[in-house]
């Protein structure tokens, strides 16, 4: 099981070095740009965040950010613009709802997505603190 678990991270790793990305400890390195990094893996500047940057964050979790990934993350990113703060996950469901409608805006639909803490790791990928 844990070899299992462990597989596909390997995997990312090997295809972000191919890429030519690589993280360090504090930081990542996306083509010629090293940015900073918190002891959790988030953005330590909002303003480094792109979609490339998205994208090697999303490797280094072993995963590939799909359409429904990036309208999660783009409403993520309204969200805290709007309010100033990262949501938890309650509070990000009843957002999705209220924007995407009920049936992106459930628990289920977001952990399918995120696996595990949807909140936590959408909101890594979409570069919010």
């Amino acid at each position: 099981m844990g070899r299992q678990r462990r597989l596909p991270r390997l995997r990312a790793t090997v295809d972000r070095l191919r890429q030519g990305q690589h993280l360090a400890m504090n930081t990542l390195t996306v083509g010629a740009r090293t940015l900073e990094l918190d002891k959790d893996g988030y953005l330590v500047d909002l303003n480094d965040w792109s979609d490339e940057v998205a994208n090697a964050l999303a490797a280094a979790e072993a995963l590939e950010l799909t359409p429904a990934h990036w309208e999660i993350l783009t409403l993520l990113r309204q969200f805290y613009t709007e309010f100033q703060l990262s949501p938890a996950t309650r509070p990000l469901i009843k957002y999705t709802a209220l924007k995407l409608g009920p049936e992106k805006g459930n628990s289920l639909h977001l952990n399918k997505l995120f696996n595990g803490t949807p909140a936590k790791l959408a909101a890594k990928l979409a570069g919010l603190p």
